[in-house]
């Protein structure tokens, strides 16, 4: 059987899309960016994947971002921007590339709009939780520490308790995942993030998803708004 060819984004558009995903935390931004990405061919690009790979491997980097994640504070513009656009100017983003859960700040948002201006093509969505929602899914969140796959100790537990399904390795839960720590984020997100959003729909191109529905039906929303 043939491999399944990736959806094509703005076909005529000759110029790299690049999709945004913003939303609070655990309103499934990381989720959501996975399959999109392998529906479209173009790399999912997380800040906080490329930190905790930095802080995984004990980098300095790492060592100082580690020292603000774990307080649920953002990491300061300067540890974040030379690293995501070094990445992004890797061959496997020439079509396009999907950055989840950034930009964090309006100051992130102008640099990266002054940096790609006239360059990419924007699509930015916004997935909308209510706070309650997002206490409840990130203080049972289990990740595994070889594959990074996304387990819930309620909604889709492991086979084996403490064993991710996919590679066998121990599943572990982040220490900025405490009920204490997912509050101080959501503080942090309204005061600095929220604005975000209104950045984006101040040029009209934000798209707002509710993402309490079931993931196969956001998923399908992405999707369709992408084509359109």
């Amino acid at each position: 059987m043939a491999a399944m060819q990736p959806m094509q984004l703005f076909a005529a558009n000759s110029e790299p899309t690049v999709i945004i995903l913003l939303g609070p935390p655990g309103s499934g931004k990381g989720t959501q960016a996975v399959e999109l990405s392998k529906a479209f061919g173009i790399p999912q690009i997380s800040t906080g994947d490329l930190f905790r790979e930095n802080i995984k491997n004990e980098t300095p980097l790492g060592k100082e971002a580690k020292s603000y994640l774990d307080k649920g504070a953002l990491v300061p513009d300067e540890l974040v921007l030379d690293l995501l656009f070094d990445r992004t100017q890797k061959p496997d983003c020439a079509k396009g590339y999907l950055l989840d859960g950034f930009p964090r700040t309006t100051a992130q948002a102008h640099e990266l709009e002054d940096s790609l201006r006239g360059k990419v093509h924007f699509i930015v969505f916004n997935l909308k939780v209510p706070d309650s929602e997002v206490i409840r899914r990130l203080s049972g969140r289990l990740v595994c520490k070889q594959c990074n796959r996304v387990y819930h100790k309620d909604t889709t537990p492991p086979k084996v308790p403490g064993i991710c399904d996919n590679c066998g390795s121990t599943l572990y839960q982040r220490s900025d995942d405490t009920e204490a720590v997912i509050t101080e984020r959501l503080r942090v997100y309204y005061e600095q993030t929220k604005p975000v959003e209104t950045f984006y729909k101040n040029q009209n191109i934000l798209i707002e998803i509710d993402a309490t529905k079931p993931a196969n039906e956001v998923l399908e929303e992405l999707k369709a708004a992408c084509k359109k």
